[in-house]
């Protein structure tokens, strides 16, 4: 999955033992990256 770090503003990627900080600046304020898939739902 992949998320952004909100202070230098580069693409993270998590470890699977929950390493939750940003590994260029330490900062711990991770954003998820949002798709960019388009649903559609259905209205009945």
């Amino acid at each position: 999955m992949s998320y952004k770090c909100s202070r230098c503003k580069r693409d993270v990627t998590l470890d699977e033992y929950g390493g939750v900080r940003c590994p260029y600046c330490g900062h711990r304020v991770l954003l998820k990256e949002r798709s960019r898939d388009i649903k559609e739902v259905s209205v009945e």
